[in-house]
C-alpha cells in the first residue's frame, strides 16, 4: 500500500470550504492509501470524535501543528493579509514535522494538499528535494482573474483592490521563487480549474491535470419524482455569502426582469449588517420583496432538503475556484443556472445545467432572466437535467476522485522505478 505524507492545514469532518475538502480528500484516498496526514489543531476533537467510526481509520494518521487563536482568526477572516505571515512559519514547522515522519516511515509520495491557494506551496517541495521523495502539489487555486467589467457600480477602493488583486496573481506566480521551487520540484501538478491549468501552462510551461478541488456525494437513495418540475410556481435556490464576489445583485436584477411569471427565491447565507440591509433595499427597489425568502445561514442538511425540493440552483458567482454548494447541487438532483467560467466550467455539463458567458453587468442581468423565463416554460428539461445530475454526481464524486489521484501516484512511483533502472 502506497504511504503517502500530506500536508493538510485545514482539515475537518462535518464542514465545507477548506477544511471539509481536505477531509474529504484524506478520507477517500485512506481507502487505497496509508496516509500520515500534518494539520493545524483547530478541528482535532472533531477529527478525534469521528475517527473511531472509519472503516479506514488504521490508514488515517494524523499529526497535529496548532496555531494560537488569533490566527485562526486571521484566517476565518478571509482577505485578512497578516495572515500569510503566520502561515509561512507554520510550513515550516510542518516540514520540521515531515522530516521526522519521513526518517521513521517509508513514504512514498509527499502530498502539499491544502490551502489551495498558490501563493503559498508550503516546503513539502524542500523536503522532496532532500529526500527524492516524489513530490504532488494540488490541487491548486486562487489563478482565476477577476473580470472587472462586473466591477461597475462599485466604490474605487472595492476597484482599485480588485486590479491589484489581479496584478499580484500574475506577477507571484511569474517571480515568487518558493512558488517557481514548487513547480519545478513536482513529479505532479494538480489544478483545480482550467484557469489554473491555463496559467501555469502560459507562465510556466508545466502540465497539469484538473481535478476539481471538492467532491460530490452520491445519492443513492435520491428519488425520481416526475411532478417536482410540474409545479406552476418556480423554486430557486441561491446560497453563499453576501459578498462582492457571489453577485446577488444580479441574481436580483434577473429575477425583477421575469416578473410575470411564478417564482420564489429563497436566499440561504448572509453578510454583515450593511451588506444584508444593502441586498434587501434593492430586493424592495426592484419590486419584488414580496416573492424572496430571506433564509440566512441555516444547517446543511436544511439546505440540502431544500434542494432536493426546488428548480433551479441560481448561482452567480463569478470568482471563485469550485463552489462547494454546485456540487451540493449536483448530488442532489438540483439544475444548475450559473456563469460559465472558474470551477463551473468544468463540473457543470449541458445536460446537467445552463451556463451564460461572462460579459458585463447589464447583459448577464438579461442573459439569466431569458434562461430562467425559459426554463419556466420548459420543465421538461428541469426533469432531464435534474435525472442527468445523478450520473454526473459519479462521474465527480469524492470516490472517482480518489481513484483517479491514486492512479497518478502509482503512474509516478513506477516513472521513479524506472529512472532508477
Amino acid at each position: 500500500m502506497i504511504k503517502v505524507l500530506v500536508n493538510a492545514y485545514a482539515c475537518s469532518p462535518g464542514m465545507g470550504s477548506e477544511p471539509g475538502m481536505a477531509w474529504n480528500w484524506c478520507m477517500n484516498l485512506a481507502k487505497y492509501c496509508e496516509l500520515f496526514i500534518v494539520t493545524e489543531g483547530e478541528f482535532r476533537d472533531k477529527i478525534e470524535a469521528i475517527m473511531p467510526t472509519l472503516s479506514q481509520k488504521s490508514n488515517m494518521h494524523f499529526y497535529y501543528n496548532p496555531v494560537s487563536e488569533k490566527v485562526r482568526q486571521m484566517c476565518w477572516n478571509q482577505g485578512d493579509w497578516r495572515f500569510y505571515r503566520y502561515y509561512k512559519k507554520w510550513q515550516k514547522t510542518t516540514a520540521c514535522i515531515a522530516r521526522e515522519i519521513c526518517k521513521k516511515k517509508k513514504i512514498d509520495i509527499l502530498h502539499q494538499l491544502n490551502m489551495i491557494g498558490f501563493r503559498e506551496p508550503g516546503y513539502l517541495w524542500k523536503v522532496s528535494q532532500e529526500t527524492e521523495i516524489p513530490f504532488v502539489w494540488g490541487p491548486i487555486g486562487g489563478l482565476k482573474q477577476f473580470p472587472m467589467a462586473y466591477t461597475e457600480g462599485s466604490s474605487i477602493k472595492m476597484k482599485a483592490f480588485l486590479r491589484l488583486k489581479n496584478f499580484l496573481n500574475k506577477w507571484q506566480l511569474k517571480h515568487d521563487s518558493r512558488v517557481d521551487a514548487a513547480i519545478n520540484q513536482a513529479s505532479l501538478l494538480i489544478s483545480s480549474i482550467p484557469d489554473s491549468y491555463r496559467a501555469i501552462k502560459k507562465y510556466k510551461n508545466k502540465e497539469s491535470v484538473i481535478i476539481p478541488e471538492t467532491g460530490a456525494f452520491v445519492q443513492d437513495n435520491l428519488s425520481s419524482d416526475s411532478e417536482r418540475f410540474k409545479k406552476d410556481n418556480l423554486t430557486i435556490l441561491w446560497v453563499g455569502k453576501f459578498d462582492f464576489r457571489k453577485k446577488l445583485d444580479i441574481a436580483l436584477a434577473a429575477l425583477a426582469k421575469v416578473s410575470d411569471i411564478n417564482w420564489t427565491l429563497k436566499i440561504f447565507g448572509t453578510g454583515n449588517k450593511t451588506q444584508v440591509e444593502n441586498f434587501k433595499n434593492l430586493s424592495r427597489s426592484l419590486g419584488i420583496d414580496s416573492r424572496v425568502q430571506w433564509l440566512g445561514n441555516c444547517p446543511n442538511a436544511q439546505i440540502v432538503k431544500e434542494m432536493q425540493n426546488a428548480d433551479i440552483f441560481l448561482f452567480t458567482s463569478i470568482n471563485e475556484d469550485t463552489s462547494t454548494v454546485v456540487l451540493e447541487a449536483i448530488s442532489n438532483g438540483l439544475p444548475v443556472l450559473c456563469f460559465n467560467t472558474c470551477g463551473m466550467t468544468q463540473v457543470v455539463t449541458d445536460d446537467i445545467g445552463i451556463k451564460i458567458p461572462l460579459t458585463n453587468q447589464e447583459q448577464s442581468v438579461s442573459d439569466f432572466a431569458k434562461k430562467i423565463d425559459y426554463l419556466y416554460h420548459h420543465r421538461e428539461l428541469l426533469a432531464q437535467m435534474s435525472e442527468s445530475s445523478k450520473k454526473r454526481a459519479t462521474q465527480l464524486s469524492w470516490e472517482n476522485k480518489a481513484k483517479q489521484v491514486v492512479a497518478l501516484y502509482e503512474k509516478i512511483l513506477q516513472e521513479t522505478v524506472e529512472i532508477t533502472q
